[in-house]
């Protein structure tokens, strides 16, 4: 069966992709289980939305940013403290308003004095740019518009972005006055808002949801024989610029033996095997974002954005040292961001036995999560099997478009379920029921139950789903949408 890619990249779930008497044929498997086609459709949909559709949240320091992500979000996840230039781990958060998802960034303070009030306004006008499909530019209504808010405005005006205008800290009805004068930013219609208390935050998410598109611009896919999109990631010093210099084979960018020379990712069309990639190197990821400051926090956030756009993340590892924290803290930055992902162990001629040997045993333990990602072991100075990279690319590539036929998934999961049964929990029994593929980039399952699918058969599944279909270098999503009791169910 062949199925059909959408023009958009994505594997959507509809009747030309499964045929009309396949589909037919899923729809009633679903009634005689006790589904309602709205209810199978809505979560096929959930599951295989794709990319979503990016907010950033941007402004100067302190004026309630972090705030009003966790109103967004629903949930106190982004660290709030009552002084400026607190950031934390995480930038990106999922949320629904009015039934429609989507990404929220939450780009938080930046510090001043370190680059000069011009550059760090531009520097975080920069990244609501690259990333976001609609930017909320939030003011203190209380303080009215700075200088710093009237640059930020002027670099927003620049990007073209649709821009929603957040009038925070408006408790009441007499703060509302306060907001009128934020007119004069020349943005539209002030949003009067209390992001701490919620006053307000309804109404501008309709505008929000109004200057959001249905689904993002797609940054990747879209050019039929287009060149693929490649991040290089990393600790700094890594030695990504070398490897792109390296595979290049010429000097692209600087290389220096001091920590964070890059600061920007550079995109570089590269010929390799007779294919044409596009490779993105990207500025060492020092420490956590909560920890960093000025120039290396507006590169982590860079670096997110470049991961965000690739379709692939090669993640760059010093071989000669143990895998650290910040090692493992990068993969799951590309994992969670859906990219298919390669290991590229560096400075692998530096090594001897011993070194290896227990290099192995740091694979298994730190990085046992990501065991399906395609391993090259790399010298960037010397060009020691550079040759074996673009083979793990199109490998996880592969993996990550990979689709699985509804029929032969189901067949797949009967066997699974008859032979390893979920475990008993309260004197019953979930069992699978029948499930479907709902999209690719990277693939994305939904699973149709009785009951409750607990965490561990759920990576039981994910484990067998690549043992029995490959799925190398790609990261799998798995959902589980379980069957509503009905109180007129005939018995």
């Amino acid at each position: 069966m062949n199925d059909q890619i959408q023009p958009d990249g994505s594997a959507e779930y509809e009747h030309g992709a499964l045929g009309d008497a396949e589909y037919a044929a899923f729809m009633e498997l679903a009634a005689e289980e006790g589904f309602d086609a709205e209810e199978v459709e809505g979560a096929i949909d959930a599951a295989g939305h794709g990319p979503l559709p990016v907010l950033a949240v941007v402004g100067r320091p302190n004026v309630g940013k972090s705030t009003l992500v966790n109103r967004i979000i629903g949930r106190r996840e982004a660290v709030v403290e009552d002084k400026p230039g607190v950031t934390r781990d995480r930038v990106t958060y999922e949320a629904e308003w009015a039934g429609r998802r989507f990404k929220v960034v939450d780009t938080g303070g930046w510090e001043q004095d370190v680059l000069g009030i011009d550059a760090s306004v531009a520097a975080q006008a920069e990244y609501a740019i690259e990333a976001a499909d609609a930017v909320v530019f939030v003011v203190d209504a209380k303080v009215g518009a700075t200088d710093t808010d009237e640059a930020v405005v002027r670099l927003l005006r620049k990007a073209g972005k649709p821009v929603v205008l957040c009038a925070n800290k408006v408790d009441g009805p007499s703060g509302e006055a306060d907001a009128s004068y934020l007119w004069s930013l020349g943005l539209g219609e002030p949003h009067p808002v209390s992001a701490l208390h919620g006053r307000g935050t309804g109404d501008m998410l309709d505008a929000v949801l109004e200057a959001l598109p249905e689904a993002p611009e797609q940054s990747f896919g879209t050019a039929v024989g287009g060149p693929r999109r490649i991040a290089l990631i990393g600790r700094p010093n890594v030695g990504k610029s070398s490897l792109l210099n390296k595979v290049a084979g010429e000097e692209r960018v600087v290389v220096n033996e001091l920590a964070g020379t890059t600061r920007d990712p550079v995109d570089e069309l590269i010929e390799l095997g007779g294919v044409t990639w596009k490779f993105v190197d990207t500025a060492g990821i020092r420490k956590r974002v909560h920890l960093q400051q000025g120039a290396d926090y507006y590169a982590s956030l860079r670096t997110a954005a470049a991961v965000e756009k690739a379709e692939v993340a090669v993640v760059l590892i010093d071989a000669a040292e143990s895998i650290s924290v910040q090692d493992q803290r990068i993969v799951t930055m590309a994992v969670e961001a859906g990219r298919a992902l390669v290991l590229a162990f560096n400075k692998w001629d530096t090594l001897d036995e011993e070194r290896r040997y227990y290099l192995e045993r740091e694979i298994e333990t730190e990085l046992g999560q990501v065991a399906w990602a395609p391993r090259v072991n790399v010298s960037a100075r010397t060009g020691r099997h550079m040759e074996k990279l673009v083979p793990a690319i199109e490998t996880a590539l592969a993996g990550w478009e990979t689709r699985v036929p509804t029929g032969r998934l189901n067949a797949f999961l009967g066997e699974l379920v008859a032979a390893h049964p979920h475990p008993v929990r309260g004197g019953k029994q979930p069992r699978i029921l029948f499930g479907t593929q709902a999209g690719t980039k990277p693939p994305r399952f939904v699973l149709f139950a009785s009951g409750f699918i607990e965490a561990g058969y759920r990576r039981f599944i994910e484990r067998r789903l690549r043992e029995e279909f490959g799925f190398e270098g790609t990261p799998i999503h798995i959902s589980v949408r379980v069957r509503e009791k009905r109180g007129t169910k005939k018995k």
